[in-house]
């Protein structure tokens, strides 16, 4: 028996997991309900850079829905969603929001686990995250009303230590 290598990346656990999934089926729920666009899952978002990302969940807007290719997403989309994980925090609130920015991105949320938080970043505003405690107010399109997403919907009375 020889020494086992790893060559996979980190992949996040089931506190993760259930955390990201039960924001992107009130998203998927609210999205698909409004005929707003489409949310995906865990996908690569490509940019003409050659560089690449891999989010937890993103949404394309109508407008983008041609970037939507087999090899990911090739457009810019309306929102990014990444989960916090302890291998995570840095490159998802120092690094990300900067690229995201470069890249046209809108919005771009971190989610928080342990926190139990959103940092809600307007990345056209290059402002500081408003820290979402509660209730997160989303409406992607005028033509829609809001989405009043509950957070206690998202975290589990589990999910401490995500």
């Amino acid at each position: 028996g020889g020494a086992w290598s790893r060559i996979a990346t980190w992949k996040p656990g089931p506190p993760h997991q259930r955390v990201a999934s039960n924001l992107f089926f009130l998203l998927r729920e609210y999205v698909e309900k409004h005929s707003l666009g489409e949310m995906i899952w865990d996908v690569d978002l490509l940019f003409v850079s050659g560089q690449f990302l891999r989010p937890d969940m993103l949404f394309v807007p109508p407008e983008s829905a041609a970037g939507v290719t087999d090899r990911g997403v090739e457009d810019t989309p309306g929102l990014v969603v990444e989960v916090l994980s302890p291998h995570s925090k840095r490159i998802d609130r120092i690094k990300k929001p900067a690229r995201y920015r470069d890249w046209g991105v809108p919005e771009y949320w971190v989610v928080d686990p342990f926190a139990r938080t959103i940092e809600r970043y307007r990345l056209a505003a290059d402002a500081a995250p408003e820290i979402v405690h509660d209730v997160l107010v989303w409406q992607p399109s005028p033509n829609a009303p809001p989405l009043q997403l509950h957070l206690e919907k998202i975290f589990p009375a589990s999910a401490a230590g995500a």
